[in-house]
């Protein structure tokens, strides 16, 4: 979920006219089985409240010797307090992450992120987003009743964007589990979670759409519920207290709530929490095509009664497919028996279906429908990895700002009407304490606008390590002057 840092207060004035305190006449009464009170949702809200918790991530950076966090609270609170965002303070270093005497550096750990989660077992296991923990050192739970636990990652999987937790505990409250393939469009639901770190904020709406194909696996739920960087990961929940999708995306041209949220169906969500819980990882099968959209010209052109199925596009060599005999042009139909409509159906049949496994395909093919079968093979599974994981993540970085930065592409720059600047791609040491994090906008350093990164890195090899640097850091609509002093760079 793209984040934006900026609050816009929203002021809503009930309209009470003055016929509305007096009874009714008989031409003005409400018709039959027209709906009159708005659902109370407080009842509710009481219920599943506690088994809602703010997730809070944070990750280890290596410091020059002798370097202090000390120096820079004063300005990571300014920078926290001027882009509206409040963010846990960091860490200190525990007896565990003390370097051993090889080590020519100390570690010490920085926020990385907050979003939500919801419990759904007594024992302690947890549903989150993957982007939520994605990366992180450590995983930190707090509940409603500000008991704080450190969670293990038990499994994380990018391509539904679903995490699996566990804390240890028993008795936990925990949420009711619904049907997703059940809800409807205009039912009213609401969700729960830490908006801008904002604990257990509740915000309601209506489902707007079902099945919304915004990626390759699963389709989302679309909701009007206000959502906002923080609420990844916390419950969507229906009027019978049941969580029914997991809150995931927005669209949005600023980074904010702008009226459209997308959640994972639960249903979707808990087959691969059953995959991460038994292995640690999600297995899905493959066929080996890339494939695109029938269309009513193409379908027409070749016989097809309807523009529906998915075209092939390209073969993979030596694929599942290729051994079947599938071809570019094919047109699949049906995979094991089922209707493929649009092309997306087909890869979420694909993927469900255990690797090794016997299917069979109905293609189209010059003039004539004709079945092949194939065995399915696996995808190969996302590699999730972290600080600790990936030695060479923790590494400082080349810049002595502790800032790695890319060029913005024309549309970024369109998007957020600048002319110049760099995208921070990761933020380390200094940087990542006084709150400077991946997203944010460097806009200028010192008294130079910046134009690329190529450029921003010479001028901070060139930086005089007894002074301070002003820079120029734009989030969202705010832009911000925050000072560091580059490291001394050792080969």
């Amino acid at each position: 979920m793209k984040t934006t840092l900026r609050f816009t207060t929203l002021c809503l004035s009930a309209l009470l006219c003055s016929s509305a305190l007096m009874p009714l006449s008989a031409a003005q009464a409400a018709p039959a089985g027209a709906l009159i009170n708005l659902p109370d949702f407080a009842d509710i809200v009481e219920k599943t409240g506690p088994a809602v918790v703010n997730i809070r991530t944070t990750e280890r950076v290596k410091l020059d010797s002798g370097q202090s966090a000390q120096s820079d609270e004063e300005m990571q609170e300014f920078f926290r307090r001027f882009f509206g965002v409040p963010m846990p303070q960091p860490q200190q270093p525990t007896p565990h992450s003390k370097p051993t005497p090889a080590q020519p550096q100390s570690q010490e750990e920085v926020p990385r992120g907050v979003g939500s989660g919801f419990i759904t077992s007594a024992d302690g296991y947890i549903m989150t987003n993957a982007h939520v923990v994605e990366g992180a050192s450590e995983v930190y739970v707090t509940l409603t009743d500000k008991r704080e636990f450190k969670a293990k990652i038990i499994g994380s999987d990018k391509r539904t964007d679903v995490a699996l937790l566990k804390i240890e505990g028993a008795n936990l409250p925990r949420l009711a589990i619904g049907d997703s393939d059940k809800i409807r469009a205009g039912e009213w639901v609401l969700a729960i979670g830490s908006p801008f770190g904002l604990d257990n904020t509740v915000t309601a709406g209506i489902v707007s759409a079902k099945a919304r194909d915004t990626g390759d696996y699963l389709p989302l739920i679309q909701t009007d519920v206000a959502v906002n960087p923080g609420n990844s990961g916390g419950p969507l929940i229906n009027l019978k207290g049941e969580v029914v999708g997991i809150n995931s995306q927005i669209y949005s041209r600023s980074g904010g709530f702008m009226g459209i949220s997308f959640a994972v169906p639960i249903d979707e969500a808990l087959r691969v929490a059953d995959q991460l819980k038994a292995g640690g990882r999600v297995t899905r099968g493959r066929i080996g095509v890339q494939i695109g959209e029938v269309t009513k010209e193409v379908a027409e052109s070749l016989g097809l009664s309807k523009a529906q199925g998915a075209l092939v596009s390209k073969v993979e060599t030596a694929g599942p497919a290729e051994k079947a005999g599938i071809e570019a042009g094919d047109i699949i139909q049906k995979f094991n028996g089922i209707v493929i409509d649009k092309p997306n159906d087909l890869p979420r049949m694909v993927g469900n279906i255990k690797p090794g496994s016997r299917a069979t395909i109905t293609i189209w093919r010059k003039g004539a429908s004709r079945e092949m079968t194939l065995t399915v093979a696996e995808v190969e599974p996302d590699k999730v990895t972290t600080a600790d994981d990936n030695p060479a993540a923790a590494e400082p970085l080349a810049n002595a700002l502790g800032l790695s930065v890319s060029n913005l592409t024309e549309a970024q720059k369109k998007d957020m009407k600048i002319d110049s600047g760099v995208l921070v791609e990761a933020a380390e040491g200094n940087a990542a304490r006084v709150g400077i994090r991946p997203g944010d906008t460097i806009q200028r350093l010192n008294n130079t606008d910046i134009k690329d990164a190529k450029q921003f890195n010479a001028l901070v090899a060139k930086l005089d390590s007894k002074k301070l640097a002003a820079v120029l850091v734009r989030r969202g609509d705010s832009s911000l002057f925050v000072t560091l002093r580059p490291t001394t760079q050792t080969p």
